[in-house]
């Protein structure tokens, strides 16, 4: 029978006994007396199994009082139930009333007693009664125990990684279901090893990054929601659940680099880097080295340690920039290799960040100035105003270097002043072009009558300058003409050419208007004075002689003069006007 269903109904089916009748002595009162308990103390676990005592014997009641039963109260002397006989107590199921204590009285009174009923207090009975002694009932919660050990941290390497030394105190366990149950950080439920073996023998590692937790559990049968994949918090059933053992599990660390950014001048110097240092505070793993790559990660070396690092020359290296990593690494890894790329390593492993070597081409700054424009007549060209920017500039030795077109080198002055001191007349016709040069010890090929394409070792050019040594027109007399444009055909006459000084392989007339657009090529001064000048209207035009070298650009009719490219020379012009 359970406490909650024994009713007060039981008194009102009590015989009444013990009544003194009419031939009662005041002089002699009804002396109670509920006798003695024994039996007990009880003790159980509230895990849904029915609890009942047993046992339980009565001694020393007298018989007198008009009704006796028990009484069943909580530590508080709340009156829980009122069995009426020794059998109906030993019926009562303790498991229902939950985790507390109980206290079983035995109790005789006269009729008339009030407060006797469920819900009351012992305290507030009035009239005639006895109390026996009671008897404890414990009704003790589910004790799943305590463990110790950890907490563990493992790395996850590929390596097994297993839990020791967990012991489980059982001094106060209880229950009839024992297990362990492992869980990750949001209770969800990821392992339930039977035995503390099993749970030494779970190798962690495979759990990958993140944090465990081993608890023990004790439960009656009946328990719902233990299995993988569901959250303790949606067990259900009667259970208690130890304290926990965390198991973190951390992730690969590579250390933090200090050092750099280092910049280098590929100048066949070697160049190694220094003051790098690693942090080592929160490293792990087995395996350890250092990786140097290009800027698209492919691997140019392995060294083992720091020292062999700082034994890089990065000058070999040519020009670019380097990155420096430290790597941590299990004994699985792969992919790592010379010519191999980092993001094609597999297994598991970390990078550090990474220190920049940036290797730098040699400067040989910038030249301003130019272009210019000479004519190949004998009279002596230099050229002035060129300026070098050297906000850049790198390099042990320094120059200039003056070549054709075709990179033939034809000087080799050495200061800006000794170019400005070349006579480009004396050169011929063409086209030469003016660098400034920063080189290193060791270069070849740097000599008059060499090609600068064929220069080996460290150097760098500037940009260049450009020297144009035209052809020289001669010069040419006659007019100025006036014609008047009335549908009469006009002619220029007398014009004559003094070809005494002129230079070019081709030669041609040219006639524009005064805007320099081309407005016929006469081949010769014959084809000149055959040009009708009414039939080009009102206007100004010019007549010049030409002189020009093959690869000319922009000779044709339509064309600006403004526009050639190539080797020329324009004579004076000779004006026409036609009114």
């Amino acid at each position: 029978m359970n406490l909650k269903t024994i009713t007060t109904g039981i008194l009102a089916m009590l015989l009444i006994i013990g009544c003194s009748d009419d031939d009662s002595d005041d002089d002699n009162p009804v002396i109670l007396d509920a006798g003695t308990l024994s039996g007990g103390p009880f003790g159980f676990t509230v895990d849904g199994v029915p609890d009942m005592v047993s046992g339980i014997s009565l001694s020393g009641f007298n018989g007198v009082g008009d009704v006796q039963s028990y009484v069943i109260t909580d530590a508080d002397r709340n009156i829980l139930g009122l069995p009426p006989t020794l059998e109906a107590l030993e019926g009562v199921d303790f498991d229902g009333a939950g985790v507390g204590d109980c206290y079983i009285y035995h109790i005789t009174h006269q009729a008339g007693l009030t407060g006797l009923a469920m819900g009351e207090n012992l305290d507030g009975l009035d009239g005639d009664f006895d109390l026996s002694n009671f008897i404890m009932v414990n009704r003790g919660a589910l004790d799943a125990g305590e463990l110790s050990g950890g907490p563990y941290e493992f790395v996850v390497d590929g390596l097994p990684d297993m839990v020791s030394a967990i012991m489980l105190d059982a001094t106060n366990l209880t229950g009839d279901n024992q297990t362990y149950v492992i869980t990750d950080d949001s209770r969800n439920i990821l392992g339930i090893p039977p035995t503390l073996e099993a749970v030494m023998g779970v190798d962690f590692d495979g759990a990958g990054v993140g944090d465990c937790y081993i608890y023990h559990l004790t439960y009656s049968t009946g328990l719902g929601g233990l299995e993988m994949g569901n959250n303790l918090d949606d067990i259900t059933g009667e259970f208690d659940l130890s304290n926990f053992v965390e198991v973190n599990r951390l992730a690969l660390d590579a250390g933090t680099l200090s050092g750099g950014p280092y910049e280098f001048l590929v100048d066949g110097m070697p160049d190694m880097v220094t003051t790098i240092a690693l942090d080592d505070t929160n490293l792990n793993g087995n395996n350890q080295t250092y990786v140097i790559t290009d800027d698209a990660k492919n691997i140019l070396g392995i060294p083992p340690t720091l020292e062999a690092v700082m034994g890089v020359d990065f000058d070999g290296a040519g020009v670019g920039s380097c990155y420096i990593y430290h790597l941590t690494y299990s004994t699985d890894l792969g992919g790592l290799e010379m010519g191999s790329n980092l993001d094609n390593l597999t297994g598991l492993f970390d990078l550090s960040n990474f220190v920049v070597v940036n290797r730098n081409a040699l400067n040989a700054g910038t030249l301003s100035g130019g272009p210019f424009m000479f004519s190949v007549d004998g009279t002596p060209d230099m050229v002035s105003g060129i300026a070098l920017d050297d906000t850049n500039l790198t390099g042990t030795n320094q120059g200039y270097v003056i070549t054709d077109d075709a990179l033939n080198i034809l000087g080799l002055p050495p200061t800006l002043e000794a170019v400005e001191g070349v006579d480009f007349d004396g050169a011929g016709i063409g086209l030469c072009l003016i660098w400034h040069i920063t080189y290193e010890d060791g270069i070849t090929g740097l000599a008059m009558g060499e090609n600068a394409a064929d220069l080996d070792g460290f150097f760098a050019l500037s940009n260049s300058i450009r020297v144009y040594r035209n052809p020289n027109a001669g010069t040419i007399s006659g007019g100025p003409f006036t014609f008047a444009v009335d549908e009469t055909p006009d002619m220029v006459s007398g014009i004559t050419l003094d070809s005494s000084n002129a230079t070019g392989t081709n030669r041609t007339w040219v006639i524009t208007d005064d805007q320099g657009n081309i407005l016929g090529l006469p081949p010769t001064l014959a084809a000149v004075e055959g040009v009708d000048f009414d039939a080009a209207g009102s206007g100004i035009c010019f007549i010049w002689y030409m002189r020009y070298e093959d690869g000319l650009t922009g000779l044709e009719m339509g064309s600006n003069v403004a526009d050639l490219e190539g080797l020329y020379g324009l004579s004076n012009s000779i004006q026409v006007t036609r009114n």
